[in-house]
């Protein structure tokens, strides 16, 4: 352990508000101990009463804690390390903007840790992807070029779903160091080597989450667990990394709270995944009785408890509930609707400026109802990619993506116009289809040339 390595001072990140014992016994031992964290500070309570409890760290940095005065309380957990950084710059008498070398780090961890893209968090992400796509750092270029993103530009997107996963998937499956190495990284041919490995262990982090997704899916919907509000789901076997992003994709599919579980040395652990209209850190304090530990936000809890209380947790988290079908029914919020004919060049660099977009900040929702479709196009190795041709009521063409959810849309066509005129639509044969979409405008550039598209996020 640290200790017997000699190590005199130890220096969290992301963790450590909820540590009291752990660092107790640091503390018992001599060590320094300075806790740089996001998350809700821990409490007990009685009778109503909160009582917010604090270790004996030698400094807590932590936003959330009700005696911080710092005005912005949704930085992540690197962006609170970071400020540590700022102050010890100035401390030791370096010229702080040093540091903001490292900004485009802490951009996609603010991204990925998907925190409120406002405010400072809006700063970080903003200046990082700029320096992300005119990265001085060997190991990101060799990462980018990995995920064959050596010539795109870098987006939020890219953060959240490429580089970010992959840059986790290290830790995931084999060793986080490898993650840090790579970004460390002076040669440029190691770090080819280094990003490739990264990227396959994300594409087997892949291959992992799938399985594990259509297990708790077959789990759900074969048995009596598809009546509950409160989805809680114990895969014993699946990897102990990937149960937080197992329950994300269930929760999306059903729109319901989600709690994965699975064996661990000490009894269950798992992840929970959240809706906006329930507070999955309330929801478990109220069976805290069942639990050996828990702690996060509203929206994502870690939790441990014994194999014999699964069940006695999933009767209780839904008895306990007060969620409504309303409150389960997905909805999807537009900003306005706006006819394909109105779309222009222009309108969507205007949009642009409102980037970077994510949560606290989402990418603006328009609709369009009756659109007619002239065309369908399957895409991509897999053919999971659709291209339809939208005509406007102008008679030009635009081309519309939908990138997932190909199921559902072929499903609907059959439904309202039958399989002849879904076989027509591939067949580029005429058809009398039209359907309304909700969609973001983008530009789409290739060989030189500029295109509006639509990117489809939601059919009907």
């Amino acid at each position: 352990m640290a200790y017997d390595d000699g190590v005199d001072t130890i220096i969290t990140c992301d963790n450590g508000i909820s540590a009291i014992d752990q660092i107790q016994y640091a503390k018992d031992l001599g060590l320094t101990v300075i806790v740089t964290d996001h998350h809700d500070v821990p409490f007990i309570e009685e009778d109503g009463v909160r009582t917010f409890l604090s270790s004996q760290a030698d400094a807590i940095i932590n936003p959330k804690q009700i005696e911080c005065e710092y005005k912005f309380k949704s930085i992540c957990g690197a962006g609170v390390a970071f400020k540590l950084m700022e102050a010890l710059y100035e401390e030791i008498g370096m010229d702080k903007e040093e540091c903001y070398k490292l900004i485009e780090f802490v951009a996609i961890a603010t991204v990925c840790d998907v925190v409120d893209l406002i405010d400072e968090n809006r700063i970080f992400v903003k200046n990082g992807l700029e320096m992300l796509n005119n990265s001085k750092n060997i190991g990101i270029n060799a990462l980018k070029k990995a995920c064959g993103l050596e010539d795109k530009k870098i987006t939020v997107y890219h953060l959240g779903f490429v580089i970010g996963p992959c840059l986790n998937a290290s830790g995931r499956l084999d060793s986080a160091k490898k993650g840090l190495e790579l970004l460390l990284m002076e040669d440029d041919e190691e770090a080819e080597k280094l990003a490739q490995e990264i990227v396959d262990l994300n594409d087997a982090r892949k291959n992992m989450t799938k399985e594990g997704v259509d297990r708790a899916i077959n789990i759900i919907d074969s048995t009596d667990i598809n009546n509950d509000k409160i989805l809680v789901v114990y895969i014993p076997d699946i990897h102990e990394s990937l149960a937080g992003i197992v329950a994300g994709r269930v929760k999306e599919k059903y729109n319901k709270p989600t709690i994965i579980l699975i064996k661990s040395e000490e009894g269950v652990k798992g992840s929970a995944r959240s809706i906006e209209e329930y507070n999955e850190f309330e929801g478990l304090l109220a069976c805290k009785e069942l639990l050996d530990k828990f702690g996060g936000h509203p929206m994502a809890v870690g939790l441990s408890l014994q194999e014999d209380k699964v069940d006695e947790l999933r009767k209780a988290l839904n008895n306990k509930c007060e969620l409504t079908d309303e409150d389960l029914t997905r909805k999807i919020m537009i900003d306005s609707s706006l006819p394909l004919e109105y779309l222009n060049l222009h309108l969507i660099e205007e949009l642009n400026v409102l980037e970077p977009f994510g949560k606290g900040n989402s990418k603006p929702v328009f609709g369009v109802r009756d659109a007619k479709i002239t065309k369908a196009i399957l895409l991509g190795k897999d053919k999971n990619v659709l291209k339809l041709k939208l005509l406007t009521n102008n008679n030009i063409t635009i081309d519309a993506m939908i990138f997932n959810d190909l199921e559902n849309f072929e499903s609907k066509i059959i439904e309202k116009y039958g399989n002849e005129e879904l076989d027509n639509l591939y067949n580029k044969s005429n058809n009398n289809i039209s359907m309304d979409f909700t969609f973001y405008p983008s530009i789409n550039e290739w060989n030189g040339n500029k295109s509006i598209q639509i990117v489809v996020n939601g059919i009907r």
